[in-house]
C-alpha cells in the first residue's frame, strides 16, 4: 500500500525536481534567521507559519524554504523527533488494504502529528492518499500541495552531488521519503563531514550515491548532549 501513496507523487515531485537541475540556493542559515525574526520581513516566521497552517496556496518555494528550515530555529526543534502516534499509524501502513471505517481515525492521528511537527512529510503524503479514498479532493489537493512544496523547497537546497551542494534536511527520515519517492533503494549510509551519504548499488541508478547536508541536525544533537 505505501508504494501506492507515494506513486500518487511521483510523477509531479520528478518533473519539478528536473526542471530544478543547477537551479539551485544554498542556504545561507544566518541570513534566514535573521528574516524570520524580522517582524518587518515577508519571512517573519509566525506569520508564514500562520499562511501554512491556514492552507495559503500564494506561498512560494522561497517561503516554504525559509518555513522549512527556518524550523531549526524554532524552540520546539527536535533533530530526533518521532511522531507521538508513529506505533497506531504503524498498524495502518502495515495494512495491505484500508477500510473505509480507518479513515477517520487515520486522519485524527496523521492530524494530531502534524500539529506537534508541521513538516511531517510521511504524513501529509499518508492524508493525501486517504482523503482520496474518503473522496474529499479539496483536502487530499491540499496536503499534496503541501508536500510538493516542502520538497521542492528541499531540492531548491543543493543537487545532492556532494557533500558541498547536499540537499538540507532537518529530519533523517526526509532523507528516505525522498528516496521512496523515486522509489530508490539505500545500500548504505554513512556521515561524511557535515552530510549523510546514502549509496546505492553500483549501476543500478544514474548517481552512485546522494549527500544529504545535515549541519543543523548535528547542531541540536551537540546541543541536546550538553
Amino acid at each position: 500500500m505505501i508504494r501506492k501513496i507515494l506513486l500518487l507523487t511521483l510523477l509531479l515531485i520528478t518533473i519539478t525536481s528536473f526542471s530544478q537541475e543547477d537551479n539551485f540556493k544554498i542556504p545561507n542559515y544566518k541570513t534566514i534567521e535573521k528574516e524570520i525574526k524580522d517582524k518587518k520581513s515577508p519571512f517573519y516566521y509566525p506569520k508564514l507559519m500562520e499562511r501554512f497552517v491556514s492552507n495559503d496556496t500564494l506561498l512560494t518555494t522561497d517561503d516554504y524554504q525559509h518555513l522549512y528550515l527556518g524550523y531549526v530555529f524554532q524552540p520546539k526543534y527536535n533533530a530526533f523527533w518521532k511522531s507521538p502516534d508513529e506505533l497506531k499509524l504503524r498498524e495502518f501502513y502495515s495494512k495491505q488494504k484500508l477500510e473505509p471505517q480507518d479513515y477517520d481515525e487515520i486522519i485524527k492521528l496523521a492530524n494530531h502529528s502534524l500539529s506537534d511537527f508541521p513538516f511531517d512529510l510521511r504524513q501529509l503524503n499518508f492524508l493525501t492518499y486517504v482523503y482520496h479514498l474518503k473522496g474529499d479532493d479539496k483536502s487530499s489537493d491540499m496536503t499534496s500541495l503541501k508536500f510538493h512544496n516542502i520538497m521542492n523547497a528541499i531540492f531548491s537546497t543543493g543537487d545532492g552531488k556532494k557533500c558541498e551542494t547536499g540537499f538540507h534536511v532537518i529530519l533523517v527520515e526526509h532523507e528516505y521519503v525522498l528516496l521512496n519517492v523515486f522509489e530508490i533503494e539505500s545500500k548504505s549510509q554513512s556521515l561524511v563531514g557535515n552530510c549523510d551519504y546514502l549509496s546505492f548499488e553500483k549501476g543500478k541508478y544514474n548517481v552512485d550515491g546522494i549527500f544529504f547536508n545535515i549541519e543543523k541536525m548535528l547542531e541540536n544533537e551537540s546541543k541536546s548532549l550538553k
